[in-house]
């Protein structure tokens, strides 16, 4: 999962004279993450490191600090578990447990189509850590494949908690966002409001895409996307895989409907549904 990345500066770097950055592993639209060495804790951590657009703003900032801290006291075996957060010059950044293996957009890669089984294991463990944010008031908000990790041990975690809330209000919001605009609610995409059952819909098009190996709606502009998010019902994943059965076609156009208020409450009345599914 790490990159070939031997021209980034921060490799090398000593971070706030505590995280030696090894190497990197990805870079996304708000942050890179890096393979880091706590030297204090002789432990191996990722550190994701904000982008100087998001870092520079000081409204981000303090907000970039309420929701790390928030997502510091979420402790559930399906979260990625957040360390520290600090800024060191002019980075902002994120300490969280480190988790060899491979994100669920990277399987889906791979595979393109999982089974009915795999997609109900997966959509389990999503759901149990994400009914353990929504007993806390905490809204991930950015649900999509790259943020579900599969670790080579079989864990699977959420990650990000607390991210997309932090560039919220920046300018920067509208790119940084640009490639989840599949995952986004109706909501969401017509108010820029979320709750609970928002991160429900992003579970839902997920569920769609591992069933069926592609996402429901597509389109050359984001905003054409975003229109049918907001106008259109998500079909039947049967309609393309018919081997999908009805009980995951009704979740998954349970948790897809356009109004909140006909969706799952939140995480954990999806979750009871998805067990009784899964025997």
């Amino acid at each position: 999962m790490t990159e070939n990345a031997t021209a980034d500066p921060m490799v090398g770097r000593l971070l706030d004279g505590r995280y030696q950055i090894r190497s990197r592993i990805a870079r996304g639209g708000m942050a890179t993450v890096y393979l880091a060495t706590d030297l204090r804790l002789e432990r191996r951590v990722a550190v994701k490191v904000m982008h100087h657009h998001l870092a520079d703003d000081a409204a981000f900032r303090e907000r970039f600090i309420r929701e790390a801290r928030s997502a510091a006291r979420l402790a559930h075996p399906n979260v990625v578990a957040v360390f520290d957060q600090g800024e060191d010059s002019d980075m902002a950044y994120l300490v969280m447990e480190y988790l060899p293996g491979i994100t669920l957009r990277e399987l889906l890669q791979e595979h393109r189509t999982l089974t009915t089984e795999q997609t109900l294991d997966i959509m389990e463990a999503v759901l149990g850590g994400l009914a353990a944010a929504h007993r806390a008031g905490i809204v991930h908000r950015d649900l999509k494949p790259e943020n579900v990790l599969l670790a080579d041990d079989g864990r699977i975690k959420i990650g990000d908690f607390g991210l997309a809330r932090a560039v919220s209000a920046n300018t920067a919001t509208g790119a940084a966002l640009l490639g989840t605009i599949a995952y986004l609610s109706p909501e969401l995409v017509t108010r820029g409001v979320a709750d609970a059952r928002s991160d429900i819909y992003a579970v839902g098009i997920m569920m769609y895409e591992m069933l069926t190996g592609e996402q429901p709606y597509k389109g050359e502009q984001p905003v054409q996307i975003a229109y049918q998010h907001a106008n259109s019902t998500v079909p039947a994943p049967s309609e393309k895989n018919p081997r999908v059965p009805a009980e995951l076609d009704e979740l998954v156009q349970w948790a897809t409907a356009r109004l909140p208020e006909d969706r799952p409450a939140d995480a954990r009345a999806l979750l009871d549904q998805v067990l009784d599914a899964h025997g």
